[in-house]
């Protein structure tokens, strides 16, 4: 195992200032989900680029397929998602706000 050693006070410094400038914000994420969230506008917000197309395509998908019984299906896994994403919002900003501090660490830390 590698340990590393601390970093010193002006590289915590810059750290958490690189940190608070890539900051997301959770009322921002929220008004996407509100506004914009069938296509997953707030995981593309938040760094989550794969899960966010997920969303859209399940949402185009169920809407071009919902005469054919189909889309009922795919429309009601994307709106259990959209439910689910309503409580996960706070936690994926705090994710990527962690994703951030490690890379930067990384970075300064050499």
């Amino acid at each position: 195992m590698i340990t590393r050693e601390p970093l010193d006070t002006e590289t915590m410094l810059l750290v958490e200032q690189r940190v608070a400038n890539e900051r997301k914000s959770s009322l921002l994420a929220y008004l996407l989900w509100f506004f914009l969230g069938w296509a997953g506008a707030h995981r593309y917000y938040l760094g989550r680029f794969g899960s966010g197309i997920l969303q859209l395509l399940l949402f185009v998908f169920g809407t071009a397929t919902f005469v054919l019984g189909i889309g009922v299906i795919l429309l009601g896994i994307w709106g259990f998602w959209a439910l689910i994403d309503l409580i996960l919002i706070p936690m994926m900003v705090d994710d990527h706000t962690r994703t951030v501090r490690r890379r930067h660490e990384r970075r300064l830390g050499k």
